[in-house]
């Protein structure tokens, strides 16, 4: 499928519009690959035509799964770590010299590797039933399989360890392999645009936002760590990506070292 530049630059905007997603120059390429099938279906030939569609009655719907497809779903199990470790090690336990209860939110959790990490860090440490997660994403299609638990071999063998798959998992017939009943229930999952402000979840101790802040440019990038900083108690702290940081126009946050990694602390 071959993508002009100006149906290029109308798609840019619109994604970063709906998503906060910037695409770099010259990614025509990714989007033929992600969308061309999507063209087919809906028996058009072009990606005007379906943008065109977008804004027809009836067009939101179309206008959502066109965001879905062109989301990176890039997640494992306990990445990086140190936010799992440091979480379990000292965040809960300082927390909890407080407050017995406490309140997480993964934003853009993807399809669940996050939200069960820390589950499972919190089952270890016997303060699961004190903890009120919450998790969240932008597609309702990695929601859905993050809500059923189910996960291939493949998608274990990226962080799993194997003492945590025995004792967390079971293995279905079908040789995939569901995370338990017990985990599921403690994880509420619900759609949400990290561009919709204010968010209205309530106020957390800890919140993840890992590793999606790199697809947005430097403006929806402060915007959305100021918005998770009004959500953020006071004391509470926020996970970044190893490889993202606060802007320059971020409200500010002391930074806590890890050894290794760092986490921001709300004054």
């Amino acid at each position: 499928m071959e993508i002009s530049a100006a149906e290029y630059a109308r798609f840019k905007d619109i994604l970063e519009r709906q998503s906060g997603i910037l695409l770099g120059e010259n990614k025509q390429y990714l989007v033929a690959s992600r969308l061309s099938a999507l063209i087919s279906e809906r028996e058009m030939s072009s990606l005007s035509q379906l943008l065109d569609a977008t804004n027809r009655a009836g067009g939101a719907s179309l206008l959502k799964l066109v965001v879905d497809r062109m989301t990176t779903n890039e997640t494992l199990w306990f990445r990086d770590r140190y936010p799992f470790e440091y979480l379990k090690s000292t965040i809960v336990p300082e927390i909890r010299r407080k407050n017995p209860n406490f309140r997480i939110w993964c934003a853009a959790c993807s399809t669940g590797q996050e939200p069960y990490s820390i589950a499972m860090q919190l089952e270890e440490i016997a303060t699961l039933n004190n903890a009120d997660i919450i998790a969240t994403d932008l597609s309702e299609r990695v929601l859905a399989k993050a809500k059923e638990g189910f996960y291939q071999q493949i998608e274990l063998n990226r962080g799993m360890p194997q003492e945590r798959l025995k004792r967390f998992f079971a293995q279905a017939s079908n040789g995939e392999w569901q995370i338990n009943q017990r985990l599921r229930s403690k994880i509420r999952f619900q759609s949400l645009n990290l561009l919709n402000f204010p968010y209205t979840l309530g106020k957390f101790d800890v919140i993840f936002c890992r590793n999606v802040l790199i697809y947005f440019s430097n403006e929806n990038k402060t915007k959305v760590i100021n918005g998770l900083i009004d959500n953020l108690k006071p004391g509470g702290y926020l996970f970044l990506g190893a490889s993202e940081a606060l802007t320059r126009d971020s409200k500010p946050l002391k930074m806590v070292r890890c050894n290794p990694g760092l986490v921001y602390q709300k004054e």
